[in-house]
């Protein structure tokens, strides 16, 4: 193979080789091309000192038509240059010689900029660039010269509990790189981010933009657009209570129906739970899209009903503040959207409130506020519902509690597809 040698006067040798040549036997040969004795002979390939005599030229990574740069050693100050360390010629060779001659040999520039473009740039344009690649890159290689060496001394002793560790390690590091590589060169889209699903809409004559979840609980509307859209007067303190979700968050209330726009002539009736917190002003949750049987059709890029189709907002349709969470919110500048206090039990509770406050002062109110009382015991022994137990199976079939069936059934005075409708309002 073909070999330039370089030295730090600016000289050339062109060398015919052979691959398998050790590195003492090209020292040996550039001694009687340019006289400097082997010992003085430092030689530099790829930023990486050739200091084993008895290793191959191979082994150390040298290929046709690369470049090595011969140094002469100081000679007579060993303890300076050991105490140098990094100044030494070893560790910083020169690397502007290297630049030149890649400079001088468009060939040799054309391989470079094949094998690493980023490389050939710096050298035309940025020779302090040029050098801190190929620094960089003698460290890379270093590192894995090292970690190599790491895995065969560990290699060498198999039953080494630690060293049969870095080798589970080594594996472990090499599967992930591996992986990422992969999906990388056939899933590139993976890494893209993605814009959550957002329609237009329209509350009292006020357009929002609603944040469209099926993994969210309830429907859920911020304090700040309550009260823009003028629903505040009709926040039923009975329903607050707390929202568990990635965190949590105080529940003001419930607002039990509304009219939404989502179209010119479509119109729906919506209940929200009132939320304290940052993020999306409206969220149009599972709830709602179940009860208005609503699809997401992410083939038509479209929330579907049955006689309706809301197209999907874009990232630039978006207003600036959801565009800004998207791009750099996070899970904490949203909502908790689990409603843990406001279902059916609070629900219970504040139409049992509200016969206490309306009940008369005779015996007979006096029985029904005990019946009331006595509902909770009642509860804790299933088998002595008064309710058939094919209404309460058919409300657990929606995914609620028997309790939460029990309660739907004692507020709908016993009639399951009442109690249906109101659980899923809830």
């Amino acid at each position: 193979m073909r070999l330039v040698v370089t030295t730090d006067t600016d000289q050339l040798y062109n060398l015919e080789i052979d691959s398998s040549m050790a590195v003492e036997d090209l020292k040996a040969l550039l001694e009687s091309e340019s006289g400097i004795p082997p010992e003085q002979q430092e030689l530099v390939h790829n930023g990486r000192v050739l200091d084993e005599a008895k290793k191959l030229l191979q082994e150390y990574g040298v290929a046709q038509d690369d470049l090595i740069l011969m140094q002469r050693k100081a000679v007579g100050t060993p303890a300076a240059g050991a105490g140098a360390g990094a100044a030494s010629p070893a560790s910083n060779p020169n690397f502007d010689l290297m630049r030149q001659h890649v400079l001088r040999d468009p060939r040799l520039l054309q391989q470079l900029a094949n094998a690493n473009p980023e490389l050939a740039r710096a050298a035309l344009n940025d020779p302090a660039r040029f050098s801190s690649m190929v620094q960089q890159l003698e460290q890379s290689r270093r590192q894995a010269e090292q970690q190599r060496q790491t895995m065969m001394a560990a290699s060498s002793d198999p039953f080494d509990i630690e060293a049969q560790k870095r080798i589970e390690e080594a594996i472990r590091q090499e599967n992930i790189a591996a992986n990422l590589e992969a999906a990388m060169e056939y899933n590139p889209e993976s890494f893209a981010r993605v814009t959550r699903l957002y329609i237009n809409v329209e509350i009292n004559g006020h357009k929002l933009v609603a944040l469209v979840d099926s993994g969210a609980q309830s429907t859920v509307m911020s304090p700040e657009t309550a009260e823009m859209c003028g629903l505040m007067r009709l926040v039923d303190t009975r329903f607050s209570g707390v929202a568990k979700g990635v965190g949590t968050a105080n529940i003001l209330g419930r607002v039990h129906s509304a009219q939404m726009k989502l179209a010119k002539d479509f119109f729906i009736a919506c209940s929200f739970i009132v939320v304290e917190g940052k993020g999306s002003e409206l969220l149009f949750g599972l709830d709602m899209l179940r009860r208005h049987r609503a699809c997401i059709d992410l083939r038509r890029n479209a929330l579907t009903f049955d006689d309706c189709e809301i197209p999907f907002l874009n990232e630039h349709e978006l207003p600036e503040k959801q565009r800004m969470i998207e791009i750099h919110g996070s899970a904490e500048d949203e909502m908790p959207t689990e409603a843990r206090t406001a279902g059916p039990q609070a629900a219970a509770n504040a139409v049992g409130s509200s016969s206490r406050d309306a009940a008369p002062t005779s015996s007979g109110g006096t029985a029904q506020t005990q019946q009331q009382q006595q509902q909770p015991d009642k509860q804790q022994q299933p088998q002595e519902s008064k309710y058939p137990e094919d209404h309460i199976s058919i409300l657990m079939n929606l995914g609620v509690s028997r309790q939460e069936a029990i309660h739907a059934l004692d507020m709908a005075s016993g009639n399951p597809d009442l109690a249906a409708s109101l659980l899923f309002q809830m």
